[in-house]
């Protein structure tokens, strides 16, 4: 004989949205008020208030990320007191939010910095499983000492001989440089996977007086050239166009490496923070086993957040491209190496963008009446 019994189970399928890192992006400089603390700030934040009415580099990078950030911009703020203070802040910071990005609004021409940030950018991901690329700023020109020549041999051999694909080094071109790149990678008008050198996306917004060296030569893009084809983000204009815009978002990865560009490792990163939490909620779960059922369900689930991605959209002729490509059927493949172990590899495709355009003009001479 048997009791009568009803059981009623309500099943998490994980089918919810995650929330969105991409876009916030953590400042970490110098400064006297607050020293110590993680500030949350938006577009209402009163800067004079939180960072101190007096002029620094911190507040002035942060400040120009937010008017180049547009609508809905978000960051937090950390004060050091000492240039060696920011790695135990950044640390300090994750217990209370994730970040896409670490700004470093502190120059360097220290290579050790570059390597400390490419540590720590594989140490949060190792400790945390947070993909966060890391910004760091080189100096501006001294205008009393160094000609547009000096200034590009010393800036050139910050970045020399070092490997990390998840570090970007952008000369202080401009005092507040760093801040105008990190808004306009935030700003909503474009995606993480739209190139910084996108001009629909507007000029840059604030102060773009061109510096002068100690000749007193203005900056030119000869200059501007010299550092991006050395890996180094810079600002670019075009003549006789209005506007200041930017070039390449460029990382330190190596020669031929696939995360020479800012908006791959931005891709990859979003992608890699969605797979690892489907992959959590699948350890233990027998009904993901290597049955053909099994398989093709879990190429659903995991390529979920590659078909979110790949969505676009279009008003009449305009098209609004998705992040990347549309998944296919063979950009994923899952294979059992045991009972307990398997491994999952994944194929995402950025757009196709036109970062150079060739334009052949041809003079059509026939006679209208000749067939």
């Amino acid at each position: 004989m048997a009791w009568p019994i009803v059981q009623v189970n309500t099943l998490n399928l994980m089918q919810g949205p995650v929330t969105e890192v991409e876009r916030h992006v953590l400042f970490v400089g110098l400064g006297t008020k607050n020293v110590g603390k993680l500030l949350s700030v938006n577009t209402q934040s009163d800067f004079d208030e939180l960072l101190g009415e007096s002029d620094s580099e911190l507040k002035a990078n942060v400040m120009a990320a937010m008017q180049n950030g547009g609508q809905n911009w978000t960051a937090a703020v950390s004060v050091v007191a000492a240039e060696e203070e920011w790695v135990e802040a950044v640390k300090v910071a994750q217990q209370t939010q994730s970040f896409e990005a670490v700004a470093l609004c502190i120059p360097t021409a220290n290579q050790a910095t570059i390597t400390t940030a490419q540590a720590l950018y594989h140490e949060l991901i190792a400790k945390y499983g947070r993909w966060t690329w890391m910004a760091l700023c080189a100096p501006g020109i001294d205008t009393k000492t160094q000609t547009w020549a000096d200034y590009e041999v010393a800036t050139v051999a910050i970045q020399d001989g070092i490997a990390a694909d998840g570090v970007m080094l952008v000369p202080q071109i401009f005092p507040d440089a760093l801040g105008k790149l990190m808004g306009r990678l935030c700003n909503r008008m474009a995606s993480i996977a739209d190139t910084p050198m996108r001009i629909k996306t507007g000029p840059l917004v604030g102060d773009v007086t061109l510096p002068v060296d100690s000749a007193g030569a203005e900056l030119t893009t000869a200059t501007l050239q010299t550092l991006e084809q050395n890996r180094l983000s810079v600002p670019a204009w075009f003549p006789d166009y209005d506007g200041i815009y930017w070039a390449d978002g460029r990382l330190l990865d190596v020669e031929g490496g696939d995360y020479q560009v800012i908006e791959y490792r931005r891709i990859m990163d979003k992608i890699a923070r969605r797979i690892r939490l489907i992959a959590i909620a699948d350890i233990g779960d027998r009904s993901f086993n290597s049955s053909p059922s099994s398989t093709a369900r879990a190429q659903q689930r995991y390529c979920r957040p590659l078909r979110e991605m790949a969505v676009s959209g279009s008003v009449g002729q305009l098209v609004m491209p998705g992040e990347i490509e549309s998944p296919k059927s063979d950009d994923i493949s899952i294979v059992w190496e045991s009972k307990n172990s398997v491994v999952i590899y994944l194929s995402a495709k950025p757009k196709d963008c036109p970062k150079k355009i060739t334009a052949n003009l041809m003079l059509d001479l026939s006679n209208p009446g000749d067939i």
